[in-house]
């Protein structure tokens, strides 16, 4: 981590006020008025993240919440997952990862507020939207609109969770975190869909969640038209437009996207920090009092958990905190810097309106009297009793501009213009990582039969649709038919339409053909030509389903599988198969046989020996390893193998495809953040795996928690359904970091060593080097102050070089972490007259 915040760059501070500091108190109302969040008759401004607990382990909660409130958060934030918490109706579970209540406690014991978006629909690139799957089957039911039947559900485990909360006395009038629910998400976005029916279920929503009592105000995101007392808020890359639709109601800001989630075959999205703090600075500035980061920790899509279609098992996200927990720079750092600057003049934020004032073409002023709706550029404060909070902002995505204000000249760079380069590097260097190769000698298979098999097949006239027919309980459905041909002709080309979202399509149970969708379209065709045998010929095809639809207008009718068949070429010309007669088999035949479960691990069922079967579809591999030495998470290397899921001692970590290659174009080496965001606007790993880590290309990595493994043997299982080598499989733990910072002695000091009635010019910048929690510097790799040059990792002297290595060392070898000003006075003067900079590398460990 580096010493200089985003604030040093986005804001030159003059603060002239008594800092203040506000702790976390048993709260007895939660009440809202224009401005913010009333909690015990003070008003609030709140920065908090989205965590989502079953996307991590019960282990790791109390560190992810550490770091977000070390990250300057106030608030976390999640959905409640109906699918998981209600799998059967009227059946309840509450364990594991999904317990709601440890989690609830665990940001409780940190000292944090809670928002509970019950929902109960999440989307969330989540399984069904977080519906469960018997939902669907109740007959005459309607998702999301006016449907009787769909309400009593609704209401009934809306009901259940409130309940939850305040059997445990987690409400913020019981003395507990939760100072905010949601009812429903982002349904405006699809109600137009829904007509009259989509209206009355708005309401209906609003008047039933504020019947449960919870005592706490109700939000609903992406909803113009939210009755009071409802909040309606915002979601989105910016919000600093935004306005409630009742002028009693705060600015909030509740899904401020980080980054953006992952699909197989699309390349990894990324979002700048410095674009991310310029959206959280306007929108404080335009009179927000509340944003939560979606996501501040995305994690992991662990089994069949993950959205569809084809949503990726990694949720990383972008967030400042990667997927397996470790702090992402320069992100975590330099937003951590931007709250700690709000958090300082709060009060000024919250006590009167800002009003605003054109310096020039995308330039403006901003001041409050008693407030600052901060975040642009410079903030200039005066003491009683003319108290006030100011900044400067140029919007222009191209320029700079130098403004004067208050009788000084500023330089404020095109969009926040940001010139530290922070980084973290780990699992892309070995020498931060134990490496353990599973060799070939120690795997054993299985090998699938081709079609339906035992006593679990039927049959029925025409093409089912798969998620009517399987249930969700499996990924796959087995369609299997014959051909009869007679005569000389025997080639013929095979036509296939399907509604998503793959499909093996197997000849006299040889495979011919693989097709597939993907996010955006999941609907697929097949085109092949085939040879058939005189007689009687059998047709199989697998259809498999990646995640079920999670949103859109009625997306939970939305259908898969395969929907069309035809033969062309054959003495008939179009043979049509779509009507005939098809046997059905729900999943395939190492589920029923349990291959996955660690009580047949020594099944006379595998077959061991020198000649491991590679590239070859519908085969199970399964192999005993012990887990490198460490305590972090584990990650596994999937990159030489095809498609298929995985699970380690019984748990699934998720399903893999790796021979999903992502576009090829699409991805630049530098991201201009200047200017807006969207979703493809900033994209790495182009001609990749989905799960590849980009610095590192021939790793495509899926995460094993720690807690999952145990010393001594632990068991792998895949099921590989394309082909793939697993003698080519690692498993790796993270052993150390390298950490970076760059900081000129021109920068900004820190946001929390302003002082009051100071300006900048008489105080220091520095160096902020930490550890993650459990390792210490041990050795530092670059240290130059002059004029160094190059990026983390790279780092070169300039033509300006102070050797301060030893300095660097003496401060903060042994340490979790150090600091070191940067100034000529502590690090001599190489270069007389020239502005410097001090750029350190340093490595992390045990």
């Amino acid at each position: 981590m580096g010493g200089k915040s985003i604030i040093a760059y986005i804001l030159l501070v003059i603060l002239v006020l008594v800092s203040c500091c506000f702790e976390r108190t048993v709260c007895s109302a939660v009440t809202y008025d224009h401005r913010a969040l009333v909690i015990d008759g003070k008003r609030r401004v709140l920065q908090s993240g989205s965590i989502h607990y079953p996307r991590s382990t019960p282990e790791v909660w109390p560190e992810l919440i550490r770091k977000s409130k070390e990250g300057g958060l106030d608030v976390i934030e999640t959905y409640v997952f109906w699918n998981y918490h209600e799998p059967v109706k009227g059946q309840y579970y509450f364990e594991g990862r999904f317990d709601l209540v440890r989690f609830v406690k665990t940001v409780q014991e940190a000292g944090l507020f809670v928002h509970l978006r019950i929902g109960p629909y999440a989307c969330a690139e989540w399984n069904y939207g977080g519906f469960p799957m018997w939902l669907h089957f109740i007959p005459g039911i309607q998702f999301r609109t006016t449907n009787e039947l769909f309400k009593e559900e609704m209401k009934r485990f809306l009901a259940k969770i409130v309940d939850l909360m305040k059997e445990e006395k987690l409400f913020a009038s019981q003395g507990g975190p939760i100072i905010l629910a949601q009812v429903e998400n982002e349904y405006g976005n699809v109600e137009w869909a829904y007509g009259v029916g989509g209206e009355l279920y708005v309401k209906w929503a609003a008047e039933t969640a504020v019947s449960l009592n919870t005592s706490v105000p109700w939000v609903m995101c992406s909803q113009g038209d939210a009755p009071d007392p409802i909040i309606n808020t915002c979601n989105g890359f910016y919000c600093d437009g935004f306005t409630p639709n009742s002028p009693t109601k705060p600015i909030m800001w509740t899904e401020n996207y980080s980054g953006w989630f992952l699909s197989f075959g699309y390349a990894i999205p990324y979002r700048p920090v410095e674009d991310l703090a310029f959206a959280v600075a306007r929108f404080f500035e335009t009179g927000g009092t509340f944003q939560n980061y979606y996501m501040y920790f995305g994690g992991t899509n662990f089994g069949r958990t993950a959205g569809g279609p084809l949503v990726a098992t990694s949720y990383d996200y972008d967030a400042p905190l990667d997927e397996y927990g470790f702090i992402r720079q320069p992100k975590w750092g330099h937003l951590r810097d931007l709250h700690k600057a709000i958090k300082l003049c709060e009060e000024y934020l919250i006590s009167s309106e800002p009003v605003q004032q054109q310096l020039g073409v995308n330039l403006e002023f901003i001041v409050s009297m008693w407030a600052l709706p901060l975040l642009a550029r410079h903030i200039s404060i005066t003491k009683p009793s003319n108290e006030c909070a100011a900044f400067l902002a140029n919007y222009d995505n191209r320029s700079d501009a130098n403004v004067t204000f208050n009788g000084n000249l500023y330089h404020l760079p095109a969009w926040l213009l940001t010139q530290r380069t922070t980084g973290d590097h780990s699992f892309g260097q070995k020498k931060n990582v134990n490496e353990l190769l599973l060799a070939s000698s120690s795997w054993s298979w299985y090998i699938e039969e081709v079609g339906v098999s035992g006593n679990n097949s039927f049959t029925e006239p025409g093409l089912l649709e798969q998620i009517n027919t399987t249930k969700d309980d499996s990924d796959f459905l087995w369609y299997t038919t014959s051909i009869n041909v007679s005569g000389e002709e025997k080639e013929a080309f095979l036509n296939i339409e399907s509604l998503g979202h793959a499909a093996l399509v197997f000849v006299n149970k040889k495979l011919v053909a693989f097709g597939y969708g993907n996010h955006d379209y999941a609907n697929f065709s097949i085109n092949e030509k085939i040879s058939l045998n005189e007689g009687n010929n059998t047709l199989d095809l697998l259809s498999m389903m990646v995640g079920v639809q999670n949103y859109g207008p009625w997306f939970d009718i939305a259908g898969a599988g395969i929907y069309f068949v035809a033969l062309i070429g054959l003495k008939n010309g179009k043979n049509d198969l779509s009507s005939g007669e098809w046997t059905y088999q729900v999943g395939v035949e190492g589920e029923y046989l349990g291959l996955d479960k660690v009580s047949l691990a020594n099944s006379s069922l595998w077959t061991q020996g020198s000649a491991l079967p590679v590239n070859k579809s519908l085969i199970w591999y399964k192999v005993t390893f012990v887990a490198p030495e460490g305590k972090g998470p584990l990650v596994l290397n999937l990159a030489s193998m095809g498609k298929g899921q995985a699970w380690v001692d019984g748990q699934s970590i998720g399903r893999y495809w790796p021979a999903y290659l992502s576009p090829s174009t699409g991805c630049t080496e530098y991201c201009d953040y200047r200017g807006t965001h969207d979703p493809s606007t900033c994209q790495k790993g182009c001609g990749q795996p989905a799960q590849t880590f980009y610095e590192e290309i021939t790793m495509s990595r899926y995460h094993i928690p720690r807690t999952w493994v145990h010393p001594g043997e632990n068991l792998l299982v895949l099921h590989e359904e394309l082909g793939g080598d697993p003698s080519k499989i690692s498993v790796r733990t993270r052993t150390g970091q390298d950490i970076c910072s760059f900081v000129s002695e021109a920068d900004p000091p820190t946001a929390d060593s302003w002082k009051p009635n100071s300006e900048f010019s008489s105080q220091v910048p520095e160096v902020r080097l930490t550890c993650e929690q459990g390792w210490q510097i041990t050795s530092v790799n670059f240290a130059s102050y002059g004029t160094p040059v190059g990026t983390c990792g790279t780092f070169r002297p300039g033509t300006c070089h102070a050797d301060v290595l030893s300095t660097v060392e003496k401060a903060c070898i042994g340490q979790l972490k150090c600091s070191i000003p940067v100034s000529s006075a502590n690090l001599g003067d190489a270069c007389p007259g020239l502005l410097k900079t001090l750029a350190i590398e340093a490595h992390c460990s045990e």
